[in-house]
């Protein structure tokens, strides 16, 4: 006597109706809060591009000034760095 016997662990078995399954998108989607990224990402998608006009950036930005302590001077010195 042979019984045909279907495997217990087939992925279709463990899904939900389509029904189920789009309301646990949904749930999901609104615990990740996926409304609000949504919509800044169309505010995003039709705000008007930032400008590559040369004359919208500032021409010239100073460089900051790196000061070398004492004790760093010393210890370059030491290791034969030089900062001068």
């Amino acid at each position: 006597m042979t019984t045909s016997r279907r495997p217990a662990n087939l992925a279709h078995d463990e899904l939900g109706t389509p029904a189920e399954m789009a309301a646990d998108c949904h749930e999901t989607g609104r615990n990740l809060r996926l409304e609000a990224h949504l919509e800044r990402a169309a505010k995003a998608a039709v705000a008007t591009p930032p400008s590559i006009r040369f004359e919208d950036y500032p021409s010239e930005i100073g460089k900051r000034e790196i000061r070398i302590s004492e004790a760093a001077a010393r210890l370059a010195n030491a290791l034969h760095l030089h900062l001068d």
